[in-house]
């Protein structure tokens, strides 16, 4: 992702990160532990191979996930939060919550339970 030099707050500069489809639900998965890209993969239905390493070099650039990859055999690849994407996970949490209360009150209690989120 290239960053752009010409923002107008610190706002677009924090959208610009966590913009698009996917990198709400990856800063999600990896707020509750580390994860290899083929766990990611299987916990975001959809998602393409492509994608998801495009998404995770994105979050490598901006410092909002770190990679840790094993030296011994087989090697093994797995991604977490930095304490930058630690921050900007809170605010992901509180758009996940403004979404539970608009769903709640559109009655989709039944879909909310159905990801476990009531």
């Amino acid at each position: 992702m290239k960053m752009r030099s010409d923002y107008t707050c610190p706002l677009e500069l924090t959208h610009d990160i966590i913009r698009g489809k996917w990198k709400p639900l990856i800063l999600w998965l990896l707020s509750k532990s580390g994860c290899s890209p083929s766990a990611l993969k299987k916990s975001i239905p959809g998602i393409s191979q492509k994608m998801l390493l495009q998404h995770l070099n994105e979050l490598l650039e901006c410092g909002v996930i770190q990679k840790t990859t094993s030296e011994r055999y087989p090697l093994k690849t797995e991604y977490s939060l930095t304490q930058r994407g630690q921050k900007i996970f809170e605010a992901v949490s509180i758009m996940q919550s403004v979404g539970i209360e608009m769903m709640l009150e559109d009655n989709r209690e039944d879909f909310l339970r159905d990801k476990g989120l009531l």
